[in-house]
Order: C-alpha cells, then structure tokens, then sequence
C-alpha cells in the first residue's frame, strides 16, 4: 500500500494518539493531556498512561519527563472512534479509493450518457430491432 500525503495527514490528524506511560507524575501535565492512573498487577512496569492527541502537548510532557528524569516509554496507537476504520483501513489507502470510486462514477455515467445518445438516434433504434428479429428467427 502507498500512503499519500493526505493519508498520512488523516492519520496524524484524526486517527493516531500517543500514549506515553510513567512511573510518577510529572510536575506538570500539559493542556489536553488524558491522564490515567494504572491498576497494580504483577509484571507492570509503569504506574500512569497520559493519552495525547497533539504533538505539541507530546513534546511539552517528554520535555517534562526529561527534565525531571524520569522513565517513560511512549507508544502511537489508533484512536477508539466509529470514523477510524473510513479514514485508515487496513492496508488500504483512502485517496487511491477515492479516485477509483471517483472514475468509476464518471465511466458509468459516460456509458448511460452515450447509451442514452444512442438510442435517442432513430436509425440505429430501427437496425438494432431488426437485428433482434434476426437473431429471434
């Protein structure tokens, strides 16, 4: 699959989220920061998950955690929403459907436009009914 600008612009835009995990909070969480505490359990390294949308509010809280030390990973997921799967599906690239969809429509309505133009011409109405009435026979 080939992504095109748009698509990855769609992707960054509305479909990917970062979540960054830590073992402490930060001094501060920057604006638009979803900030979730982790259940304890047996293997968990990190205690907090702070889902970010923008990227300057994921550079804002890594400069925080750089700045206070502190260990943090960071993973890019897909979003949770109904419109994901449209704007990213699987291996497929949205522009390329568009278009294909886009020149499907156009032939489809040139093939009726041109079949319309021909059947409005009464000489090749009247061969073609012979024709028929040849093959009937």
């Amino acid at each position: 699959m080939q992504l095109t600008r748009l698509d990855r612009y769609l992707r960054e835009r509305f479909v990917y989220e970062t979540h960054i995990y830590t073992l402490r909070l930060p001094a501060s969480i920057p604006a638009g920061a979803i900030a979730e505490e982790l259940p304890d359990s047996p293997g968990r390294k990190f205690r907090h998950r702070f889902i970010l949308r923008s990227d300057k509010a994921v550079s804002a809280l890594i400069s925080e955690l750089r700045d206070g030390n502190q260990m943090f990973t960071t993973r890019v997921v897909d979003r949770e929403a109904w419109y994901v799967p449209l704007i990213a599906p699987n291996g497929k690239s949205v522009t390329w459907w568009l278009i294909w969809a886009s020149l499907a429509i156009v032939a489809t309505f040139g093939l009726v436009y041109l079949g319309n133009m021909l059947w409005a011409n009464e000489e090749l109405r009247k061969n073609a009914a012979e024709a028929l009435k040849l093959f009937k026979n």
